[in-house]
């Protein structure tokens, strides 16, 4: 009986520990404020990568948006002073009591209301147990998890999909799983994947798989995606932010205002850089310099909010606002040609406008100036094949897209797929078999899409 109250007096010290250590030891400070914020933000980041996700937002509304998150992450991981210091509570006497009043209470109440007299019930003996339900199981993993998931088994199939791993590097990254994000931008850089954005994308990895220090690695990343467009402010960013944390504070405040000059004087990122800039100049021990001023604030997206605004208007009225916002921007890109975001929203104006051969022309603006993003010519044949009726033919000039990305990235499924499509018209159903073929060889064998490429390739006729 003895040896049972040692054994239950040592697992009630146990329980206590978390109890007892903190008036055993010295008091020592609360967390940093900004381990409480960048857990707040990193969750914004998923929570932005879900509305992409569920369309309530487009990738170039998402892009400004995370850029602000990430900025004010980092900025958190530059607040040292604490929220505050705890008090002082070191007092063995008082840890000393609790323990006494804890095992020697629970030692009488067990011996005034227990039974320790009865002996316990072997589990052979339990044989009723052996037949019930197990416990239910928790929670299954969220939706992002289980996609991650789904986008690793296929990538264990098919190690080679470029474009596979783009997606799990931006995936894992949205999950917070760095580690995860670097590697598969390694496999897609292998694939021949490259462009200043995914550099930078790749260098936002590197820097909070560091915990929000620009590493040499990451460091370069960000020289080379300048090096593919001197205007990627996200590379901008983090190379000012590199130069501050090597102890370069006026070189930051250089970069700093160079980006401000590059960015709208609306934009939300202004402040934060603003708060950058005043960190260098003190750190410099300089005044604080007047702030650079931006390019004019951007017009609205004539294919988003503002068409939406538009389409509570009476028809006549709205064909003329919608006109005049496509009219600005067609003028504004006179003089910015090198603009490639608003190439784009312009042809998707267009579109919407329903003149396709003036989408082209804007599209080919566009990809005239990347001409090694595949993902430029997809997104401008997706925006010249949509609101076709299923029977209508393909423009010329959507089919001239098509051919250039199938000498570049020949096994893209949206290409197989439309070049079958083609193929098919063109009273070529050989041609076009031998593409759905390739296509289903990419796709879950039951899914959906499969059903459909099979249902095309059964249509065939003298194939």
């Amino acid at each position: 009986m003895m040896a049972l109250f040692v054994l239950l007096a040592c697992l009630a010290f146990v329980a206590l520990l978390p109890l007892l250590l903190p008036l055993l030891r010295r008091s020592r400070a609360v967390p940093e404020r900004g381990q409480f914020d960048r857990v707040v933000y990193r969750d914004q980041l998923q929570e932005l990568d879900r509305d992409v996700a569920r369309e309530l937002l487009t990738a170039t509304e998402a892009a400004g948006a995370r850029l602000e998150i990430q900025r004010r992450l980092l900025a958190a991981d530059t607040v040292s002073e604490p929220v505050a210091a705890a008090r002082a509570g070191r007092s063995p006497v008082l840890a000393s009591i609790i323990v006494l009043f804890a095992v020697g209470g629970a030692g009488t109440v067990y011996w005034r209301l227990g039974a320790p007299g009865i002996p316990d019930s072997p589990f052979a003996s339990r044989a009723a147990l052996a037949n019930e339900a197990p416990a239910a199981e928790p929670a299954g993993h969220n939706d992002l998890s289980q996609a991650l998931g789904k986008l690793a088994a296929k990538l264990k199939a098919n190690p080679s999909d470029a474009d596979g791993w783009l997606l799990y590097a931006r995936t894992a990254g949205s999950m917070r799983h760095w580690d995860e994000a670097v590697d598969a931008y390694h496999h897609a850089f292998a694939l021949g994947r490259n462009g200043g954005e995914l550099q930078a994308g790749y260098g936002e990895m590197l820097v909070l798989q560091a915990d929000g220090i620009v590493t040499p690695a990451a460091h370069d990343a960000f020289v080379a995606a300048l090096k593919d467009d001197p205007k990627q402010d996200v590379a901008q960013y983090y190379l000012a932010l590199a130069a501050g944390q090597s102890g370069e504070p006026e070189k930051a405040i250089s970069v700093f205002q160079g980006l401000l000059a590059d960015i709208p004087e609306d934009s939300p990122m202004r402040e934060e850089i603003g708060k950058r800039i005043a960190e260098a100049a003190k750190a410099a021990g300089l005044a604080m310099p007047e702030l650079a001023k931006g390019t004019p604030a951007e017009a609205v997206d004539p294919d988003t909010a503002a068409m939406e605004a538009a389409s509570t208007m009476p028809e006549g009225a709205q064909k003329d606002m919608i006109a005049g916002m496509v009219g600005k921007l067609a003028t504004r890109l006179l003089t910015e040609p090198g603009d490639v975001d608003g190439w784009m929203r312009l042809g998707r104006a267009y579109v919407v406008m329903g003149d396709r051969d003036k989408a082209a022309d804007a599209y080919d603006h566009a990809v005239a100036l990347k001409p090694d993003e595949v993902g430029i010519r997809l997104q401008a044949i997706e925006g010249l094949l949509s609101g076709l009726k299923p029977d209508a033919p393909l423009p010329p000039r959507a089919v001239v897209l098509l051919r250039q990305v199938e000498r570049i990235a020949p096994e893209e499924p949206e290409v197989l797929w439309y070049l079958g499509i083609v193929a098919a018209r063109d009273a070529h159903p050989t041609d076009a078999k031998q593409y759905w073929t390739r296509l289903l060889a990419k796709l879950p064998v039951d899914g959906e899409d499969a059903k459909m490429v099979k249902g095309a390739m059964g249509s065939l006729s003298g194939g």
